[in-house]
This record gives structure tokens, sequence and C-alpha cells, in this order.
């Protein structure tokens, strides 16, 4: 039986309700060679975003996604530290983010070694903690459009090798559908499957026939700038809808991308509430006719079968 594997031990689907499929916790988003991440104090973290989980914890939501991996700051042992203080599971990644954000280690692996760096931290723990990522976060460099950087194809046939031997989904920070299509080339090349493939940030692509094209091939489709200034709630609420009448009810996310405490701004920076997608568009989607079955499978089952292994 599958589990969803967090901070807080695993969780069966019946355990569980509303899951925020991408979020951030701890992210230093400041000048790489600056690793402001590498002296935050956990306790400050703790202090800092407690009051945000139990802001979500009494709107409903049930467990976040984590989406920040390596060259953007990743901490597991801070991520531990504000789930225990606020007994909220948080489900944790291993990965790389983009260019020019590769660690130079990560440019100096092989494939091979990144593959089974990705699998210890699947199987053992991550970021020697004893805490199991349960997936894998790749990225694509936003300034190129056309194409994936070698270093970027190195890191996501890694994953897709991690992904065949643990059953992990690959998260992937995309702009473009038409880069997604190159990155699930890929990944069957590897030898691993698209339907454990998740499009982050599908709403940047504006032409919703690669939505439908990318679900079609099995992928989840996430929309999850909901409360963002980039788009209006009646543009995702558009989204939703077309993906519902195109038959894509089990492909799709829904999601915020908020939070997050940056080592790199004082007191952290300021923090987006986690509470936008429960009290805001949810109520929304129900002006729009969709029923709570439906709901339920956007933000409980959907999450689960995507992250859960």
């Amino acid at each position: 039986m599958p589990e969803l594997i967090t901070t807080r031990g695993t969780f069966t689907r019946e355990e569980l309700g509303l899951i925020l499929p991408h979020e951030h916790v701890f992210t230093d988003l400041g000048p790489m060679e600056a690793a402001n991440w590498r002296g935050a104090e956990p306790d400050e973290v703790v202090d800092a975003v407690s009051p945000e989980i139990e802001r979500a914890k009494a709107a409903g939501v049930t467990a976040l996604v984590e989406c920040t991996p390596e060259g953007v700051g990743r901490r597991v042992d801070v991520l531990e530290a504000v789930s225990a203080a606020t007994e909220f599971p948080i489900v944790v990644p291993t990965g790389v983010y983009q260019e020019p954000r590769i660690p130079d280690w990560v440019r100096e692996a092989s494939e091979d070694e990144l593959a089974e760096w990705m699998c210890t931290e699947l199987t053992d723990g991550a970021d020697e903690t004893d805490v199991r990522a349960a997936w894998i976060k790749v990225s694509t460099d936003d300034d190129d459009p056309d194409g994936i950087a070698d270093s970027e194809e190195k890191i996501l046939r890694a994953a897709a090798r991690a992904g065949t031997a643990t059953g992990a989904v690959i998260g992937s920070h995309t702009l473009s559908g038409d880069v997604v299509h190159q990155q699930l080339d890929v990944i069957e090349d590897a030898g691993y499957s698209p339907e454990r493939f998740i499009w982050i940030h599908a709403q940047a692509e504006p032409n919703r026939d690669l939505h439908a094209e990318v679900a079609d091939r099995g992928a989840f489709v996430e929309y999850d700038w909901i409360g963002g200034e980039d788009q209006s709630d009646e543009t995702y609420l558009d989204h939703v809808e077309a993906a519902l009448e195109g038959g894509y009810a089990d492909n799709l996310l829904l999601s915020q991308d908020r939070g997050w405490y940056d080592p790199s701004e004082p007191g952290g920076g300021t923090f987006r509430p986690y509470t936008y997608l429960v009290e805001e568009f949810l109520p929304k989607l129900e002006t729009r006719g969709i029923d709570e079955a439906t709901v339920r499978r956007l933000t409980r089952d959907n999450p689960f079968d995507a992250y859960a292994r």
C-alpha cells in the first residue's frame, strides 16, 4: 500500500486530508556564493514559520510538500525542527535546482554518482538526517526556453534512474511545455514512466494544448502560483475547468508556491501565508459548479497519488 514519507513518518491516504503539493518553508534566494542558508539557526526559523503552519492546520491543511532542492538552500534539519515544533508533516525532496545555481559538486559528479546520492536520500535519509526524501525535484533554466542544458539533462537522467529504483516521483520547475516534452522523452529513454512526473508551474505556459498533451502522456500538471500576482483567480479557474472538461481530473495538482523563510533577507523576509487556496480559491471553484468529490480529488487524492510510494 502506498505511503507518503514525511518528517513525521509515513502516512496512508486515510490518515491525511488536504495536502499542499508545492510550497516552501525555507529557501535561500540570495547570491549563491554567500551561502546564507548555511548559517541559519533552526530556532529562528521555527519562531517565524510555526505561526503560519498553525494557521494552515486550522484551515484544514494536513501536510505540505517542501520544494526546495540543492542549489537554493535546502536544510532538512530546519524542516525537521519546524515539523517537530508544530507536529505537522512536511514532505522533503532530494534533487538539484537549475542553471546557474547548480552546486559545483553536482557539476563534477557523474550520472551514476548523482543517481546513487538520490537513492540514498530516498531510502536512508537526506542531508545528513534520518528524514527520508519522498521525491525528486529538478529544474530547467528559465532563460533558455528552447531546451535542457547538459548539466540539467544529467541530473534528470540520474533522477529517472533513482525514480526507477525507488518509485519516487520527479517534479520539475519548467516554464515551457515544449521543454516538458523533451524532459519526458529523456525520462522514457532512461527507463522511467511519464506517469511519475510532475510539471511544476504549468500555468507559466500560455498554450493550454500543451497542458493537455503532457497530461495525455500520463504526467501530473500542476497550477501552483494560485494567490499570486502573475495571474488572476479567474485565469486559474479557467485552467481548472478546461482540464476537467478535457478529462484530466486525475492529472491535476493545485498549490500556491508560498512561504518562506529566506535567510538572505532580514528576519527571513516577508512570509506569504499558506491559507489562500483553502480560504479564497476553493470556494470560488465551488461557485463554478465544481462538486465536492472533484475538489477532494484535486486537493487530497491527487497530491497523495503523486508523492506517495
